[in-house]
């Protein structure tokens, strides 16, 4: 039986691999779209995709142009190239707009970018693509049954962009004083990563950096300049303990505010 079956496998491979060669040559755009459509539902999307590249054109001004235009997309989606899924599907929802699949393509271009987003350590503009087709989908579809999903990774990806200005204001805190005031770049970095993202869940951790880098500030200048610098600290105190009342950094803060209390007078 297992030999039986071993044969039988065998002998469908084959014919399957010669079926594909067979597609690849033929100039029957009909037969080629059949055989991708099959190809996609037996998850073989490489298959699909190479066999709809050369066909999709062929059907210009038909309705099986948007068909295999929007399947071609999908292929890619599924075979985790979201790079060129995200290509076609805008292609697709620029030449139809009012298509059938027109909300389904916005959607997945910005997700397909979403699962694609690399690194917060990396280059961030897959990250910022994905944002903005996503926004993008929400706006065109504010009803849709995936707005929810979208809306999720509007907010992660948000906060991982917050998370690199994190890290790129904790690098400046952390040179201090070398070749120049590199806390106030610090200050400057944290404060539009909140600007820009007032929803992160990195927060208040930028809001703490921005107190720890005032107070190191202060300490380090010179004495003449040093009152105004820690009342500046303890304006940034208040603030931060208003917003985070409960915090697990309360102590750290209480200790900066005790000491910038010292250099300023009533």
């Amino acid at each position: 039986m297992r030999k039986y079956i071993y044969i039988l496998l065998t002998a469908m491979m084959f014919t399957s691999c010669g079926e594909y060669q067979r597609v690849l040559k033929s100039t029957d755009a009909d037969y080629r779209l059949d055989y991708a459509k099959r190809a996609f539902e037996q998850k073989k999307y490489t298959q699909a995709a190479t066999v709809l590249t050369d066909i999709v054109t062929k059907f210009k001004g038909s309705e099986k142009a948007e068909d295999s235009l929007y399947l071609l997309a999908l292929s890619h989606y599924e075979n985790k190239d979201y790079e060129s899924s995200g290509t076609y599907f805008k292609t697709y929802y620029t030449h139809y707009p009012k298509g059938k699949y027109t909300e389904l393509a916005r959607f997945y271009a910005g997700y397909g970018y979403y699962l694609d987003s690399p690194e917060p350590q990396l280059d961030q503009s897959g990250t910022i693509k994905a944002i903005e087709e996503l926004q993008s989908f929400l706006d065109y579809f504010p009803r849709s049954d995936k707005v929810s999903i979208a809306q999720n990774a509007i907010f992660e990806l948000q906060d991982k962009l917050t998370l690199k200005q994190l890290e790129n204001a904790q690098l400046y805190y952390n040179l201090g004083t070398y070749l120049g005031n590199n806390y106030e770049s610090a200050v400057i970095v944290a404060r539009n990563a909140i600007k820009d993202y007032p929803y992160s869940k990195y927060k208040e951790d930028l809001e703490l950096l921005i107190l720890k880098a005032r107070y190191q500030e202060a300490r380090e200048s010179v004495d003449e300049k040093k009152p105004d610098r820690f009342r500046e600290v303890i304006d940034e105190y208040y603030s931060y303990i208003n917003n985070y009342p409960d915090t697990p950094n309360r102590e750290e803060a209480d200790n900066i505010f005790k000491i910038a209390q010292r250099y300023v007078k009533d």
